[in-house]
C-alpha cells in the first residue's frame, strides 16, 4: 500500500512573509486564507450627533419644591388705550362741551385705570387726527367697557363720531386752589404658572447576553474615548434622554380641555394614586409654545435690512433688551450672511467680504458673527433645527430661528416670596431634602451586580421632573414659516 498524500504534513507559518514550500496552500477556501479586516472603533458617521446644549447655553437649572412654579412679572409702567370710540360728534352743541369716549378693556382687565385731572392725547388709530384734553369725570366699569368725559384743550375734537382712537396719559393739570388726585393706582402685575413633567427611559439587557463579552472602541458625544461592552446600547440610551430632557422643554405643550393627552395622563395619575389625589392637567408650556403665545412672531426669514427694522421697532416697544442672540438654521444663517454682505459696497464684486480685510492669501470669510443695528445682534447656528431626525427636515411648523435676549431680568418669586434675578430662559426641577428628580438613574434587575428582583436582566431607569420657565417672553421672537 502506498503513502496516502493526504491529509500530508502540516504547514509551517513562516514568521515572515515569504513564500515557502512548507507555508504553500494548493487547495484552499476563501474564507480560510482571507479572513476580514475588522475595525474596532467605530466610524462616526453622524458626527455628534447629540442636539442638547441650548438651554445649558442661555440659562440655568435651579430645584423647586412644587407641582406648580408661579411667577409675577412687571406690567407697563404708563397707561395707555388702544380701543376707544370717540362717542360726541364734533361742532354743535358739543363745541366747548365735555367730549365722551367709550374705552373697552381687554386682556382681562377688570378696572378703570385713569383718573380725573389727567391729561391725555387722543389720537386716530387710521389717520393722522389727535387731541389732547384733561380728564373731567370717569365713569364705572360695566360690561367690560367705561366711559370717561374729556375736555379738550382745542376748540373742537377733531375725530369723527364712531372713530376707533387710542389714548395714552401724559401729564395732569389741576386749577388753583383745587383738591389733590383722587383715588391711587396699584401695580399691574402679570402672572404666569408652569408646571413640570416628568421624563423618564429605560435600557434592558437579559443576564445570557451579559455572559458574552464583546467590546468596540468608540468615542462618545461627550469627548471620552474608550472601550464599551454591553453597555454601548446603555450609552446611547442616556445620551437619547439628555437630549429629551432639551427638547421636551422646548417643544412641550398644554394640553387643551377635552383633549385625549389630558384624559389619558389624569386617568394614569389617578390609578397611580388610588384616585385620591391626582394631577388634572397635563403637559407644560414650552420655549415655542410660550413665544408662539406670548412673544413676538416673525413669519419666514427676514432678508433684508428693512426687515430686520421691523424686529428692531418691536423690540423698542418691549423691554428694549440691548444683546440678543438668534439661534438659526442653516438657511436663516446663510440669510443673514447675504444681508451683511450686501451692505458691503465691494460684495457685488467679490473682492471682499466677511469681515471686509481679505485677500488673495487667505481663506475667503463668507460669514458673519453677528451685528449691530439699533440692538446687538448675535448669531448662533442651533443644530436641533437642522437635525433631519428633529425638526431639521420638516416642512409643516417648520421653525427658522429664535431670538433670545441676553442676561437676565427680576422677577418676584412666588415659592422664595421676594424678588430675584432669573435668565430669560431657565429650568425648574422638582427638588427637596430627600428627594432630587433633577436627573435620576437606577439599576434594578438580577444581573450585572443588582439584586433587587427576580427579573433575569439589568434594567437602567432614567428620571427626571422638570419644567422650563420663560421669562418676559415679550422680549422673545420666534421666526416660523
Amino acid at each position: 500500500m502506498a503513502v496516502q498524500t493526504t491529509p500530508g504534513f502540516d504547514l509551517t507559518p513562516a514568521p515572515v512573509k515569504q513564500a515557502l514550500e512548507t507555508n504553500y496552500i494548493t487547495d484552499f477556501r476563501f474564507l480560510n486564507q482571507y479572513l476580514p479586516d475588522t475595525y474596532e472603533k467605530e466610524f462616526e458617521r453622524y458626527g455628534n450627533r447629540t442636539i442638547s446644549g441650548f438651554l445649558r447655553m442661555v440659562g440655568a437649572e435651579m430645584p423647586s419644591n412644587s407641582d406648580l412654579i408661579k411667577w409675577a412679572e412687571q406690567g407697563r409702567l404708563h397707561i395707555k388705550y388702544n380701543n376707544v370710540n370717540a362717542d360726541t360728534a364734533p361742532g354743535g352743541a358739543a363745541t366747548s362741551t365735555a367730549f365722551n369716549y367709550t374705552i373697552t378693556l381687554g386682556g382681562g382687565e377688570t378696572r378703570a385705570s385713569l383718573r380725573k385731572g389727567q391729561t391725555v392725547m387722543i389720537s386716530a388709530n387710521a389717520g393722522t387726527l389727535s387731541n389732547k384734553g384733561v380728564i373731567e369725570s370717569v365713569g364705572a366699569v360695566a360690561a367690560g367697557a367705561f366711559t370717561i368725559a374729556v375736555r379738550l384743550y382745542e376748540a373742537d375734537q377733531a375725530m369723527a363720531q364712531g372713530v376707533n382712537c387710542s389714548l395714552f396719559v401724559y401729564g395732569s393739570e389741576f386749577a388753583k386752589g383745587t383738591n389733590g388726585m383722587e383715588g391711587s393706582l396699584e401695580a399691574q402685575d402679570n402672572f404666569f404658572e408652569n408646571k413640570p413633567i416628568i421624563l423618564k427611559d429605560k435600557y434592558a439587557v437579559n443576564g445570557s447576553d451579559m455572559a458574552q463579552i464583546g467590546w468596540v472602541e468608540v468615542t462618545s458625544e461627550n469627548g471620552a474615548t474608550g472601550y464599551l461592552w454591553y453597555l454601548k446600547s446603555e450609552h446611547e440610551t442616556r445620551l437619547r434622554f439628555d437630549d429629551y430632557l432639551e427638547t421636551a422643554m422646548i417643544e412641550a405643550v398644554p394640553a387643551a380641555n377635552g383633549s385625549g393627552a389630558l384624559a389619558y395622563l389624569s386617568d394614569a395619575t389617578n390609578a397611580a394614586t388610588g384616585g385620591a389625589v391626582g394631577s388634572t392637567d397635563a403637559g407644560s408650556e414650552g420655549v415655542f409654545h410660550v413665544v408662539n403665545n406670548r412673544g413676538n412672531v416673525f413669519q419666514g426669514i427676514p432678508t433684508t435690512l428693512a426687515e430686520f427694522d421691523t424686529i428692531i421697532q418691536r423690540l423698542d416697544k418691549q423691554g428694549s433688551i440691548e444683546e440678543n442672540v438668534i439661534f438659526v438654521n442653516r438657511d436663516f444663517s446663510f440669510a443673514i450672511d447675504d444681508m451683511l454682505a450686501a451692505q458691503n459696497s465691494y460684495g457685488a464684486g467679490g473682492t471682499s467680504y466677511g469681515l471686509f480685510d481679505n485677500d488673495e492669501e487667505m481663506a475667503l470669510n463668507l460669514g458673519f458673527r453677528g451685528f449691530r443695528r439699533g440692538y446687538d445682534f448675535y448669531k448662533s447656528d442651533w443644530k436641533y433645527l437642522n437635525d433631519p431626525t428633529m425638526r431639521g427636515d420638516l416642512t409643516g411648523g417648520k421653525v427658522d430661528g429664535l431670538l433670545v435676549p441676553a442676561g437676565s431680568t427680576t422677577v418676584y418669586d412666588q415659592i422664595m416670596g421676594k424678588n430675584a434675578k432669573r435668565p430669560f430662559l431657565h429650568v425648574r426641577y422638582r427638588a427637596s431634602e430627600t428627594e432630587d428628580r433633577r436627573y435620576k438613574t437606577w439599576i434594578t434587575g438580577s444581573a450585572g451586580g443588582a439584586r433587587t428582583s427576580d427579573l433575569d436582566a439589568m434594567e437602567v431607569n432614567f428620571l427626571s421632573e422638570r419644567a422650563v420657565c420663560t421669562l418676559g417672553a415679550n422680549n422673545f421672537f420666534l421666526f416660523r414659516d
